[in-house]
């Protein structure tokens, strides 16, 4: 053993300086670790509402929106169409649609904010198919009905507020996603609210 003095100055500078570069590793470990927990840009853009413009849309017309990778069918239903919705309501499983398949603002009569536009999901709620809008020529499938959604896949189908037929594989009505109209050529999907 040393009778040499001990120098406390020197060893209060290592073990502060040991101290420093360890809480710089601590720090320079744990950013990243902490910031892998957070959504990607990815993830966070497949979840963001998406926004739709409605004005050019053609009575009758479909246009499709995709929101969280999935198809949203966006159709402007013509008088012909609304007028027509009742007329067939003892051909449904759910016709006033107690299913909750769609937001509470949208448990109504069209299933929608705006009985001029229908948004619902374009996936067949059987086994997650993608329905064809047939224009015109659904009365081939359905009797009475002329237009609607077809599934190929099993034959489920829906009319135009996304309401199932009985008799098909499908059990419930489409999904009607969160939707908005914040101005009345914009539909925001995705956010809940109402109409301008």
């Amino acid at each position: 053993m040393s009778n040499a003095p001990v120098n406390n100055s020197r060893r209060r500078f290592l073990t502060a300086a040991t101290s420093v570069v360890g809480g710089v590793g601590v720090v320079g470990v744990a950013v990243p670790f902490i910031g892998s927990w957070n959504p990607s840009a990815r993830a966070k853009a497949a979840g963001a509402p998406v926004e739709v413009n409605v004005s050019k849309i053609e009575p009758g017309q479909l246009i499709r929106a995709e929101w969280r990778g999935k198809p949203v069918y966006v159709v402007r239903r013509t008088e012909e169409i609304l007028s027509g919705l009742s007329a067939h309501d003892g051909q449904l499983k759910d016709p006033q649609s107690e299913v909750p398949q769609q937001p509470v603002y949208a448990t109504n009569a069209y299933r929608s904010i705006k009985p001029e536009f229908l948004v619902a999901l374009g996936v067949c709620t059987h086994l997650g198919c993608a329905p064809t809008y047939r224009k015109g020529d659904f009365d081939q499938e359905v009797e009475g009905v002329k237009d609607g959604f077809f599934c190929p896949c099993h034959g489920s189908k829906f009319d135009m507020a996304g309401r199932v037929f009985q008799s098909v594989p499908a059990p419930t009505n489409l999904m009607v996603p969160e939707h908005s109209f914040p101005t009345d050529d914009t539909l925001l999907i995705g956010v809940a609210g109402g109409a301008a």
